[in-house]
């Protein structure tokens, strides 16, 4: 509405007019998929920093990458990032209990019945069980005694059976609701009550050695995941913000005997035709572990073949420090203290400079050493390199993405058109006629 000039005066009118000024778009935000011990599941949940991830999803698990992928992301300068979370973790962040294995009566090399302790670690060691024939002429064959001791404690069990019938005292049910030292689960069996009672004799609980993988055996399709539903890789659509897409557990299945190498290869496409869809992201890729440089060639251009402008894969995996502080140092993916280095570099230099020559923060060693000679064949197929350098530390030591066209063959080349073209998609006025 015009304004009212009703006296004589000097009267001042602004008026909006001419281009506004676009705001540039933010270029470090990382998004991890993999397994943790706790926390929501396929749920995309923004994480400022680590400890909110602990606090959200737990510390580090058995077998599983993505915590140490974190700790590396904001150790090397990432600031902010989106996790979404598999199914499984769980298992392998408790402590390992104390077990026995029973054998049937009849058929001492088969199982008959699986003993755990109720309490995690050592105090389920001190826990004995006793099988015993009850005594008297007229006591079925199926029948046996259970006595489980620790200490000055002692539960007895009578008259068990594996029998599910009304009246019958079915083992499981029994010691299972009673029993305040043990569970007990039954082994499925063709053999017959009588053969499946467990041989007379007393048994030790032991404490088992912890899985070597708490991960759980899930498909290449469930970490692809859906966009509707808001599940694994495809569910961060809905995170406009995302630049960098990781998937540190797809090399811990992989490494775990979970996933073959042609799911990885479906995963490592679904992440690729992700950032490809969208436009404003990049994908970094892990390298497959234990393989030589020349091993490392022929996975590139004979298995991998991967030819695109929004991504790029890194070589060897970093040997970094053990979280549980044992002194033993563990091998990672790159992935995430990659991401850190993009985020690191972005905010001291600038999206234009390439995320290359840059000291890899947490680092202490590499998979592999590459002499000069060596990169000199992986450089040029998109394949870039961390080395380790005297006195000056673990670097990253190339910045190529995985395309055939020279045009786009450098990250940053990349990442400073997704940086503009996202830059000027927000700072636009549409209309819509």
């Amino acid at each position: 509405m015009s304004p009212e000039y009703l006296s004589p005066g000097v009267y001042v009118e602004e008026v909006d007019r001419g281009t506004k000024p676009i705001e540039g778009a933010g270029t470090a935000m990382a998004a991890f998929v993999g397994f943790a011990e706790q926390g929501p599941v396929n749920q995309p949940t923004f994480i400022p920093n680590w400890t909110e991830f602990v606090s959200t999803f737990g510390g580090f698990i058995k077998g599983g990458f993505l915590a140490s992928a974190i700790y590396g992301y904001f150790q090397n300068g990432g600031g902010r990032c989106y996790v979404a979370r598999l199914p499984g973790g769980e298992e392998g962040a408790a402590e390992p209990k104390a077990a026995a294995a029973l054998p049937s009566h009849a058929q001492p090399s088969l199982e008959s019945l699986a003993i755990t302790a109720l309490e995690a670690g050592p105090a389920g060691a001190e826990i004995s069980v006793e099988v015993v024939r009850p005594g008297g002429e007229d006591v079925p064959e199926d029948q046996f005694n259970l006595i489980v001791r620790r200490g000055a404690t002692e539960e007895v069990f009578e008259n068990l059976t594996f029998s599910k019938a009304k009246a019958a005292r079915t083992v499981v049910d029994v010691v299972n609701k009673e029993s305040k030292l043990i569970r007990v689960a039954e082994t499925e069996s063709t053999l017959s009550l009588t053969e499946r009672a467990p041989n007379p004799g007393s048994y030790s609980l032991v404490v088992t050695e912890a899985k070597t993988t708490a991960l759980a055996k899930i498909s290449s399709s469930d970490i692809v995941g859906d966009a509707a539903e808001r599940t694994g890789i495809s569910g961060f659509e809905v995170a406009e913000e995302i630049t960098m897409v990781c998937c540190p557990d797809l090399m811990a299945l992989y490494q775990a005997g979970n996933l073959s190498m042609e799911g990885v290869k479906a995963v490592q496409l679904a992440m690729i035709a992700h950032c490809e869809n969208l436009k404003d992201r990049f994908a970094i890729l892990d390298c497959p572990p234990g393989l030589s440089p020349q091993q490392i060639k022929d996975w590139r251009m004979n298995e991998a073949g991967y030819d695109t402008k929004y991504g790029a894969v890194y070589y060897p995996w970093l040997q970094v420090g053990n979280p549980a502080g044992n002194g033993d140092s563990l091998l990672v993916p790159p992935c995430g203290y990659m991401a850190g280095i993009y985020a690191r570099s972005d905010t001291e230099r600038g999206v234009h400079k390439a995320p290359a020559n840059e000291v890899v923060r947490g680092a202490i060693g590499v998979e592999k050493q590459i002499t000069k000679s060596e990169q000199d064949i992986l450089n040029p197929i998109g394949i870039n390199c961390i080395r380790s350098f005297p006195g000056r530390g673990i670097r990253v030591w190339g910045a190529r993405t995985l395309s055939s066209d020279a045009s786009w063959r450098y990250i940053n080349v990349r990442r400073l058109f997704n940086f503009v073209e996202k830059s000027i998609q927000q700072g636009t006025q549409w209309v819509v006629c």
